[in-house]
């Protein structure tokens, strides 16, 4: 009697042997069984493009871990290649512990609807102009999107995240804000508003693709503080050229002056408010203009740990999540995490800011979105200086659901950054209000006049 005998062809060294010689080779490809766009395309998934050790935290660590488990001190060894290193150190040494939960399958619950529709029908459609600049094959502004979903170099990459952060045409979000000093206490709590709003590249909002006034603008972005009483008020302004060899101009209005003040560049590596280790550079992993960082590379492809689903917090009136770890149990943001089958990390360097802290920045995208969930950062020295680690959701559970449209609203959910040589901590989390009767918005032209010019900023300020 014969002996059946199955040889699997695609076990994790050959995936891990594959992404190192595409790396070695400068040869940016997705997907390991098959040609990951094209299957996304054909299917509105992944699975068929890669084995199943890259599809399952269980086959991957060979048991060890599965879904319902979580990730601690004690196993996080067997994942140390699937996280960056600051993420590693949070568990390792600092009582950070990620629950782990079943992989996201369908390419619609991982962006908002509209931009994967978008992306799918403008496919092949852009290219960069002589000044560097992404623009349609006719040279106009790009129109919605991700405009390079099958990337072939780091710079696509890139270019695609700095188009469209939120991947919405208009976003606000009513934001808490919690500053931790280095012994874990919370020095500073702040509530926020934080608007983007996209003048081209328009998929949802009219007039689209474009707004006519300001075609010549990438977007507008505003942040206002609305708590606590001595920080209400305070405000900043940023307007983006599409041009991405330009600077935003920056605008900030502070209470006490009772003045709009135009802010100096350089402004952009430093906290906007006490307590913060935020940077306006840091937002979205892509905060200034494609143009002024340089020396993009692709420095790793492999399978990545990410929080993609089941952030939404439906069951607090407010969408607060809990939190843990550290020496007071308020570190860390709660935080569900899943195996992603290929992620991108991208390395880039502040070529036009001379006078940046920081000397280089490491962001990691998934290869099927291009959506950026980790970036860390390099001090001039080259030793790890700070992280922005964020999660992402539909906000969508059982039969409840924030609604955009007609489909459930996707957008992060909490983000962690946390200065390494410091060891401060900012979390941030997106809720449902904050005070001053700022709610979160999707898609509402309104939110121009409400929080985008300089008259918004002197009205918030009152």
């Amino acid at each position: 009697m014969g002996i059946a005998v199955h040889i699997r062809r695609f076990t994790h060294d050959y995936s891990r042997r594959l992404f190192l010689n595409r790396l070695a080779s400068g040869i940016v490809s997705l997907g390991v069984t098959a040609p990951l766009w094209q299957t996304l395309a054909a299917h509105g998934e992944a699975s068929k493009a890669y084995p199943d050790e890259l599809l399952s935290i269980e086959a991957y660590t060979k048991g060890a871990i599965s879904p319902g488990g979580r990730i601690d001190a004690g196993n996080v060894d067997l994942v140390k290649e699937l996280l960056d290193p600051i993420r590693y150190r949070q568990i390792k040494e600092m009582g950070r512990v990620l629950e782990v939960v079943a992989p996201t399958a369908g390419i619609m619950a991982l962006s908002p609807w509209e931009y994967v529709e978008a992306t799918l029908r403008n496919k092949g459609k852009a290219r960069f102009d002589k000044t560097g600049n992404v623009v349609t094959l006719d040279g106009n502004p790009w129109i919605g999107g991700n405009p390079f979903p099958d990337p072939k170099s780091a710079l696509e990459i890139f270019a695609a995240l700095t188009l469209s952060w939120g991947r919405h045409d208009v976003s606000v979000y009513a934001t808490r804000e919690y500053d931790l000093g280095p012994e874990g206490t919370v020095d500073y709590t702040y509530e926020s508003v934080w608007a983007e709003l996209a003048p081209v590249g328009r998929i949802v909002v009219d007039p689209k693709p474009y707004w006519p006034e300001f075609r010549d603008k990438l977007r507008f972005q505003s942040v206002a503080f609305t708590s606590p009483n001595e920080e209400k008020g305070t405000s900043f302004l940023n307007i983006w050229p599409y041009d991405q060899n330009e600077f935003p101009e920056l605008y900030g209005y502070l209470p006490a002056f009772k003045r709009i003040r135009r802010f100096p560049t350089n402004q952009r590596f430093e906290p906007l408010i006490a307590g913060s280790t935020m940077y306006l550079s840091d937002a979205w992993a892509a905060g200034d203009p494609l143009l002024t960082w340089g020396n993009y590379r692709l420095v790793h492809q492999g399978p990545a740990l990410a929080a993609l689903s089941d952030g939404w917090e439906a069951g607090h009136p407010n969408w607060e999540h809990k939190t843990h770890g550290g020496p007071n149990g308020v570190s860390f943001w709660d935080t569900k995490v899943q195996l992603v089958p290929e992620a991108l990390v991208v390395e880039a360097e502040p070529v036009k800011f001379a006078r940046a802290p920081v000397g280089k920045k490491r962001v990691w995208f998934d290869a099927r979105t291009m959506l950026p969930f980790v970036m860390v950062s390099f001090d001039r020295k080259g030793q790890v200086f700070r992280s922005f680690d964020g999660a992402f959701s539909l906000y969508r559970k059982g039969e409840e659901a924030v609604m955009d449209g007609t489909h459930p609203y996707w957008s992060w959910t909490h983000v962690h950054a946390h200065n390494i040589q410091t060891n401060r901590i900012t979390r941030l989390e997106q809720v449902q209000r904050v005070k001053g009767g700022h709610t979160m918005m999707v898609n509402d032209q309104s939110a121009f006049d409400r929080y985008l010019t300089t008259n918004a900023l002197r009205r918030l300020g009152t």
